[in-house]
């Protein structure tokens, strides 16, 4: 086997930051968590990468002789009364236990943490389940005041703690005949009460920038490399011909009213604002990105450097509010400020992000919406998963009219030299993090560190779904 320098145990070459990279591996029972978490760290492993892998909590409390049954109910109905099984996963029974829960897995977290800020080497750390996990499974007013008794927020333990979510979907979900619970001895689920908690654990994380859903679509070994990809391509590394290459950034245009909030499956809201910032360098953009909810916010700078090879590098990094300010008065004379209400909801396992375009805006924005998800589905089948509760009117991927550099413009576009007519393929350097650049607002927070080369593989999509127009240029 060929060995690289961090294979040896230096820093990665050329004086460059290593990289620190979190994910949470969630989902239902017998989703494939155990065996995804072998085989990624196997993966990653043979990259050279030093790989750590955070215990389930809730497991190592049941392995230690916690018993559900005899837990005081607190004050706390279950959950749903509805169901049939008479056990209905008797962690919403007690409020101290969660609370418990919560506090001694982020203490574990913690100790992976400053063991990968330690460590030369690259690092991948995967969490089975993580802090959000905790409030799938106990009421909103109870989970709630977890968050006050400990100061906590969902801004910073839902979208800032981890960098990544991938949910992999229960076997009770589409493969219900291997589904089983013979080879888990903390697992007492049935299917019905397995779907059940497959949902919740994905509402649970619904509102994270970077949350991919591992549908059983496929048969098991290529949901494994489905999940693997999903990862890699989130932190920029190509994996060539290795692993299927099939999912793709998808946007669609939304015609105006929106449906009502009745309408739409559970759902979490951001307030969202962007503003680009002046360049010293003609054909170098910089913006900044302001995300939060309920006053918590969390805050990206992102430079997008002049063309390399054919290829976009954009270079990403999580701000303080401090020097978000500093950098707010370098705001671009020739943009507007960007203000969106972004609307995140899942529907049929796909993660949908939904951008309405909130005033004060440009003419060119009102009652903007705009919708968009990562799949690998494409024509009938993407038709038919796309939400029916929305009155979609075009696939606009790709169309420049529909880039946000483009819509922040304060002049009219006829003639305007700044208008970008071209959304070339190309890469993300998302804090030192390469990714491919699909042209979306959200990309991966991890730690700060300069450009690593990596080998890319540039693709166009230019697929048309049956029935929806493939967006064209306006008159």
């Amino acid at each position: 086997m060929e060995k690289t320098q961090e294979r040896k145990g230096e820093k990665p070459p050329g004086g460059i930051s290593k990289h620190i990279y979190k994910i949470v591996l969630t989902g239902g029972p017998c989703g494939g968590k155990t065996t995804g978490q072998l085989r990624l760290s196997t993966f990653f492993e043979n990259l050279g990468w030093k790989v750590f892998r955070v215990p389930e909590t809730a497991s190592i409390l049941l392995s230690g002789g916690v018993k559900f049954s005899e837990l005081t109910e607190d004050e706390g109905d279950c959950l749903v009364s509805s169901l049939s099984v008479y056990i209905y996963f008797l962690l919403s029974r007690s409020f101290l236990f969660q609370e418990s829960l919560l506090k001694t897995m982020m203490q574990i977290e913690q100790s992976y943490f400053s063991l990968a800020e330690s460590n030369s080497h690259n690092c991948l750390i995967i969490c089975d389940r993580g802090a959000m996990d905790a409030s799938a499974f106990i009421s909103l007013e109870k989970w709630e005041k977890i968050m006050q008794r400990n100061r906590l927020n969902a801004v910073d333990l839902r979208d800032s703690r981890y960098n990544h979510i991938v949910h992999m979907v229960s076997a009770a979900y589409g493969a219900e005949q291997f589904y089983s619970i013979e080879d888990h001895s903390c697992r007492s689920e049935d299917l019905e009460l397995a779907r059940k908690m497959d949902n919740l654990a994905a509402k649970a994380w619904i509102g994270h920038p970077y949350f991919d859903v591992i549908d059983n679509c496929t048969d098991f070994e290529s949901k494994m490399k489905r999940m693997i990809q999903t990862v890699c391509q989130r932190i920029g590394i190509d994996t060539s011909d290795r692993l299927a290459k099939n999912a793709k950034k998808r946007k669609f245009l939304v015609k105006a009213p929106l449906s009502p909030l009745e309408a739409f499956p559970p759902f979490q809201d951001f307030d969202v604002v962007h503003d680009y910032l002046s360049s010293a360098r003609e054909q170098q953009q910089a913006r900044l990105r302001k995300r939060g909810q309920k006053g918590h916010w969390n805050y990206t700078h992102t430079m997008r450097k002049p063309e390399m090879a054919g290829q976009v590098v954009e270079v990403r990094t999580q701000i303080t509010h401090r020097d978000y300010l500093n950098l707010l008065t370098q705001r671009s004379p020739y943009h507007v400020s960007v203000y969106k209400r972004r609307r995140c909801f899942l529907w049929k396992n796909l993660y949908f992000q939904l951008d309405i375009y909130q005033e004060p805006c440009h003419p060119r924005c009102k009652k903007l919406m705009l919708l968009e998800t990562y799949t690998q589905l494409d024509g009938e089948m993407l038709k038919e998963a796309l939400p029916p509760f929305l009155d979609i009117e075009k696939e606009v991927t790709g169309d420049p009219h529909y880039s946000m550099y483009n819509l922040s413009l304060k002049e009219d576009w006829t003639n305007n030299s700044r208008y970008c007519k071209k959304l070339p393929d190309g890469i993300r350097i998302t804090n030192g993090s390469l990714l491919k650049s699909q042209e979306s607002d959200e990309s991966v927070i991890i730690t700060p560190s300069e450009a690593v080369k990596i080998k890319m593989t540039k693709q166009k999509d230019k697929r048309e779904i049956p029935g929806i127009k493939t967006s064209g240029q306006h008159k």
